[in-house]
């Protein structure tokens, strides 16, 4: 099975906001169920490349803030807690 031209490797979003945007896209596009096969697949893997990108980010973010946090020597790194429900 070939691989369309259409559907180009997508590179790492340059901030994790523009990423979580488009991965909102994604969904929003899936969501409507009217995808041919072939593009709900690619939707999917760009998504999960997508996903994968954003959890990264986050977690270099959470250890520059324990980092920072150390450093400064006021409080201890404890994780965080998020108290937001979905």
């Amino acid at each position: 099975m070939s691989k369309t031209t259409s559907e180009p490797t997508p590179n790492p979003p340059p901030t994790f906001e523009a990423g979580l945007q488009e991965l909102e896209s994604i969904v929003k596009e899936m969501e409507t169920g009217e995808l041919p096969l072939e593009r709900a697949i690619a939707l999917f893997e760009q998504g999960m490349k997508l996903s994968e990108a954003c959890r990264k980010q986050l977690e270099e973010a959470e250890t520059r803030v324990e980092i920072l946090t150390r450093r400064a020597g006021e409080i201890q790194a404890q994780p965080f807690k998020n108290n937001e429900k979905a």
